[in-house]
């Protein structure tokens, strides 16, 4: 969270975050995706990379997903979590 709040501090219009939930306990990652939100409800676009991508998902309104380094499929949040490839390798439904 700090290194997010130096980010802020520079008033940017984009914010990039790499795994900001590795390592966190599941209480703190409930707080910093409430943080990303809030930053992103303000006007900053944020550009997430995430594992959790149910988590990602949900404060996301578009998402890319990679796989071996290249984009393996792309949509809304709504599209992805729909889609029969993401369910089955990602989320495991």
């Amino acid at each position: 969270m700090l290194a997010i709040g130096r980010a802020l501090m520079a008033k940017p219009t984009l914010l990039l975050l790499d795994e900001p939930s590795l390592g966190l306990a599941p209480v703190m990652t409930d707080e910093v995706f409430e943080a990303i939100e809030a930053v992103n409800a303000q006007g900053v676009s944020v550009l997430l990379v995430e594992q959790d991508v149910d988590r990602a998902l949900e404060a996301a309104s578009r998402g890319y997903l990679l796989a071996e380094g290249r984009v393996a499929g792309s949509g809304t949040s709504a599209e992805l979590r729909a889609s029969d490839t993401v369910q089955r390798s990602v989320l495991g439904i």
